[in-house]
């Protein structure tokens, strides 16, 4: 840390060093519940801030509502009394670190909507008290930390890297993901000052235990988040792109990937889907595409990536057509089992999946739709037996869970539409990959 800081900020750092410091999490979703965890896991109390009633009562309950986190972890923070969740945004006045992990969803026009960012600092305005490490982890555009979040803080008295602290961490949750989470994923940090970047590190350092890479701003590491995502998109786009030119060819895209990741270098591997969901893919390219047209920038094949992708609902069910068409049976009027609808394997998160576009495209041409999903609770779903299967036209797996006994299907499905690649060998005679 800086020799010069002032007292104020030595007392902080050391509070942070000893574990003393009360975090304070606005936002209790797949970024903030387990950041919050992770921390009292390591010493800290974390205080858990939500307006969503539901949310609170389930945490109090000793219930977790995200898939991939059990709720014996919550059970275990409760118990150890050093985990609070709570509505009551008064006891943000107990916090010495307060990290943002809200939503930040599209507009309808496609521009960032950043109000839950600005209600969140309404609330810090209205209950933070002075020597307050800040930390804004919501996913969004450069800039958002010093022209939004910064000036809203200020408005109040306060004066940066003085007597309180700001910085940016973008979040890198993949729900789902066996390998990579909370604790053992890096952190990036950019803060308004070099002192508060030290401190922002410091504290991810404490909390997480894991490496922390700083940079020069906050603009530098929101930009940052944009690009891992935007990233994914355009080379998940330049597949799906080139699984309909191999269709149109009678090519094997999935040998051609196969084929191309057997190189050891210049080649990343990425496979066809129905589309890309969940809040990352979907939004942030969208994000990155809004800031550069602020700036007078077209980002010309972003936006194609963007197009090509959301496109692929609308590939699928022609595919689909044609399989039933194969069959001599038409789409509209056709049964049609529908397998996994989350935007990912195993997870129980439903934002921005494709596989919704496709069930809605599919009830557009009156298809009797049946949804097995067994981590869906809020809308109908049914239980896969051999009889549905047999009574069904087709079955279109559109998420692969490890969950669904893909024997069944295998043998009983009329043909299989498998848009995912699902690891199961499946020796149908009818079945189909994307």
């Amino acid at each position: 840390m800086n020799k010069k800081m002032s007292s104020k900020l030595l007392l902080l750092a050391e509070k942070i060093q000893t574990k003393q410091a009360v975090v304070g999490v606005i936002g209790l979703g797949y970024v903030g519940l387990p950041l919050a965890l992770e921390a009292v896991k390591s010493g800290f109390v974390a205080i858990g801030f939500d307006k969503n009633r539901d949310k609170i009562n389930s945490l109090n309950q000793k219930k977790s509502y995200i898939s991939d986190l059990q709720s014996i972890i919550v059970q275990e923070a409760l118990e150890s009394e050093r985990f609070i969740a709570t509505d009551q945004f008064e006891l943000l006045q107990q916090t010495d670190i307060i990290v943002i992990c809200v939503p930040t969803p599209i507009a309808a026009d496609k521009s960032p909507d950043i109000s839950y960012i600005e209600e969140a600092v309404m609330k810090i305005q209205q209950y933070m008290t002075t020597d307050t490490l800040v930390i804004l982890e919501s996913t969004t555009y450069p800039g958002t930390t010093r022209e939004i979040v910064y000036p809203m803080i200020e408005q109040c008295g306060y004066t940066v890297g003085n007597n309180y602290f700001l910085a940016y961490s973008p979040e890198r949750i993949d729900p789902g993901n066996m390998h990579f989470n909370v604790k053992n994923t890096p952190k990036v940090v950019g803060g308004l000052t070099e002192d508060c970047t030290q401190l922002a590190k410091l504290f991810y350092e404490q909390a997480l235990q894991t490496k922390v890479h700083c940079v020069s701003t906050p603009e530098v590491a929101e930009m940052e988040k944009l690009l891992e995502n935007t990233f994914r998109q355009v080379n998940i786009a330049l597949i799906n792109e080139l699984s309909k030119v191999c269709h149109a060819m009678n090519i094997n895209i999935w040998e051609v990937v196969d084929a191309a990741a057997t190189k050891p270098y210049g080649f990343m591997r990425f496979t066809p889907g129905p589309g890309v969901g969940g809040h990352c893919i979907p939004v942030d390219p969208k994000y990155l595409l809004w800031i550069g047209q602020q700036y007078g920038i077209h980002a010309s094949l972003i936006d194609a990536a963007d197009k090509v992708n959301e496109s692929m609902p609308k590939f699928v069910v022609e595919r689909l057509t044609y399989y039933l068409n194969m069959h001599h049976k038409q789409l509209v009027g056709a049964k049609i089992i529908v397998i996994g609808v989350t935007y990912k394997p195993n997870v129980n998160d439903i934002r921005e999946s494709p596989a919704l576009n496709i069930v809605q495209l599919l009830k557009g041409m009156h298809c009797d739709i049946q949804i097995v999903d067994p981590f869906i609770k809020d809308m109908p779903t049914v239980s896969l037996t051999p009889q549905l299967v047999q009574q069904a036209d087709g079955v279109i797996i559109l998420t692969n869970h490890s969950m669904i006994d893909y024997g069944i299907i295998d043998s009983h499905a009329n043909f299989i539409f498998d848009t995912r690649q699902t690891d199961y060998a499946f020796n149908n005679e009818n079945y189909y990959k994307l």
